[in-house]
């Protein structure tokens, strides 16, 4: 099992800070998320080959390791000229993770839930141009579904990795957004039966249950706006059944990727962080 971090907290310091951040915080591995002097969110990626040496130079020098590189593209429409961007942001992404020595890329379906038939067939007319690149360069990938998202559920994100039919396509689950991917019931037990073996990566950080109180938890003004909230807080300040992710984690023998998603404390940063990798460690049994 490998043990990252994602940096999203760290992303003031200069990619060679952060990759010496990660290795003094106690992390092997970096899960490589957006950052604007690398793969920026949405946009083409801002990276040369002199940037991918120094980032191979430094990681070795810290005795850090990259498990994965998340970019986030419109590839999912429902705009065509933005998936077709998207489509090409991707392809150079794909090229950046070869020259990396990374075999394995994570990200969401990113689209819409207020079009989501069309983002489907936007997603899946992307999937059409990307499957034959990924499989050409031996890129591995693994999908989560996310809150607004055309697919939000466990469930539906399972029934579309099935539909690509690919084994080297699976499955991301955050436990952020738990209560979205079964509506709002935290059913880990059952969503895991769901993943079963197509459960390959994990990120970890806590969050409320939006659905609470009737829906009236938070209250959006006007009503059924186009608006989605949930949280990454450290483990044991929502309400997510952690006790019963890393039973069935251990029970499962997962040998995935653990990340530490925690996004909400940058003003502490470290302390979040090392707890965390703790918090983590002693969840899944690992010494």
């Amino acid at each position: 099992m490998k043990l990252a971090l994602d940096p999203t907290m760290y992303t003031n310091l200069s990619l060679k800070d952060m990759v010496n951040k990660t290795a003094e915080l106690g992390y092997e591995y970096i899960e490589l998320s957006p950052r604007e002097d690398f793969c920026p969110f949405y946009k083409y990626p801002k990276v040369d080959r002199t940037q991918i040496k120094n980032l191979k130079t430094w990681m070795r020098d810290a005795g850090v390791k990259l498990s994965s590189l998340l970019p986030l593209y419109y590839w999912a429409g429902p705009d065509e000229d933005r998936r077709q961007a998207a489509v090409r942001n991707w392809k150079r992404a794909i090229e950046i993770a070869v020259d990396l020595d990374v075999d394995l890329m994570n990200t969401e379906f990113n689209g819409s839930k207020y079009d989501a038939v069309v983002c489907e067939e936007k997603f899946i007319k992307s999937m059409d141009e990307l499957i034959p690149v990924f499989e050409k360069e031996g890129i591995k990938l693994n999908l989560q579904a996310h809150p607004y998202d055309f697919i939000e559920t466990n469930t539906g994100a399972v029934d579309m990795i099935r539909a690509l039919d690919r084994d080297w396509i699976n499955l991301v689950y955050s436990t952020a957004h738990t209560f979205f991917y079964d509506e709002g019931k935290g059913d880990i037990d059952a969503m895991f039966d769901v993943a079963g073996d197509r459960l390959q990566h994990v990120l970890f950080a806590d969050t409320f249950n939006h659905k609470a109180a009737g829906g009236l938890r938070y209250i959006v003004n006007p009503p059924g706006a186009e608006a989605t909230i949930h949280q990454h807080l450290n483990i044991g300040e929502g309400e997510v059944d952690f006790d019963t992710i890393f039973r069935r984690m251990r029970e499962m023998k997962f040998d995935g990727i653990a990340t530490n998603a925690v996004f909400a404390w940058v003003d502490k940063a470290d302390e979040s962080s090392k707890w965390m990798l703790e918090k983590m460690k002693d969840g899944l049994g690992i010494n």
